[in-house]
């Protein structure tokens, strides 16, 4: 099994934060990777909500490959975040040239893009990117999108934090969310490390998708660039919930009922049977099995943690007005906020969704037996 922790706070926090609470769950997960999604960044961050900021691992020749590319496309450095990684790195983590997190500025001729044209655009370099990456093995992409940065390497969680310097303040971030990893991989590959991203949208789940395959293959069939990848069962939920969001214009409580659908005898007396039945007709490729804990993220910061049927993988919320932690054990949530009144965790269950919007002002629970709001 893997470990997850995700925190959300009005406050900007350190990835370390995370990381330590990662630590203090060591016997759930083997030290054999850990991925960091920061979104809503604080600091230097601050003034350039808009500007996409490029993440990833570069060799020099790599570095040289990205700027011409970039420059080529019209995109010029706004900030950057440079980790220069030392000669020798800490046993069990490799050696890398450059970590880089860089913003930029659109190039000019795109002034008179849509919104939705140029994060599509911003999707396709992604893409391109990892794809000149694999030809030449010197970059390793993680993210392009604004306010957002990923960063994901091999090792020990903590020791990978502490090499790569990430308590600097520079990374400090109102969301944060942080997998140490379990591997159940001969071979480990970092775009198979959770958390997963897409156009705003992140997931990472502890445990297993056993119907990957007419997941993915329904997925790949609906033509959106971004549906690619696949490098790990658990992709597909980030994948998932951005087409019913995006595609479907649905919200997060039916995102449940998609992966998760009720059984027909419970259907028949739902309030909104009848759409549930259907959207379990036209959406059956997309049920998940597995046992699965799943936190996510949305692109306006909403946070939530869902389970499946088999209920098998711990998960709790907790915290107060202003911050919550979305924990894979109490420990890990003691760590981070030992002030809290822990009478008011919450620890959902097979029907549940556990939700903090924005505000950061309650957990609310969503049970999938109440009727939907928005079909109001």
């Amino acid at each position: 099994m893997c470990r997850l922790i995700a925190i959300t706070s009005d406050t900007p926090v350190s990835p370390m934060v995370a990381l330590n609470a990662l630590d203090v769950m060591r016997e759930g997960h083997d030290g054999s990777g850990v991925g960091l999604f920061l979104r809503d960044l604080g600091g230097p961050w601050e003034d350039m909500k808009d500007a996409p900021i490029l993440s990833g691992i570069f060799t020099e020749a790599g570095i040289r490959r990205l700027d011409n590319y970039m420059i080529d496309l019209g995109f010029l450095t706004k900030y950057k975040v440079s980790i220069k990684a030392p000669k020798v790195p800490p046993a069990g983590v490799p050696k890398r040239d450059l970590y880089l997190i860089r913003a930029y500025e659109y190039p000019e001729e795109w002034d008179g893009l849509t919104d939705f044209d140029r994060l599509s655009r911003l999707v396709n370099i992604r893409l391109k990117l990892q794809e000149m990456g694999r030809e030449e093995n010197d970059m390793i992409v993680f993210s392009f999108w604004p306010d957002t940065i990923m960063i994901k390497e091999i090792g020990d969680p903590m020791t990978v934090g502490r090499y790569l310097e990430l308590g600097n303040e520079k990374l400090n971030a109102r969301v944060v969310m942080a997998q140490g990893r379990q591997n159940t991989n001969y071979a480990i590959n970092l775009y198979a490390c959770h958390p997963f991203f897409l156009q705003g949208f992140s997931t990472m789940t502890n445990g297993e998708n056993t119907a990957f395959v007419p997941i993915r293959e329904y997925l790949m069939s609906r033509g959106e660039p971004g549906y690619t990848g696949f490098f790990s069962d658990s992709e597909v939920f980030v994948h998932i919930l951005h087409y019913a969001q995006t595609h479907l214009g649905l919200d997060l409580a039916s995102y449940k009922h998609i992966i998760t659908p009720l059984q027909d005898a419970d259907l028949e007396s739902h309030p909104n049977g009848d759409f549930l039945t259907h959207l379990k007709r036209t959406c059956r490729k997309l049920i998940i099995d597995g046992p699965n804990c799943v936190i996510g993220v949305l692109p306006d910061n909403t946070m939530f943690m869902t389970q499946d049927r088999k209920k098998l993988r711990p998960g709790v919320v907790g915290g107060k007005p202003g911050m919550y932690v979305f924990s894979s054990e109490v420990c890990g949530l003691d760590y981070i906020m030992p002030d809290r009144d822990a009478r008011t965790d919450f620890q959902p269950m097979h029907l549940d969704t556990a939700i903090v919007r924005p505000d950061r002002l309650e957990v609310n629970i969503c049970r999938q037996t109440q009727r939907l709001s928005h079909l109001h």
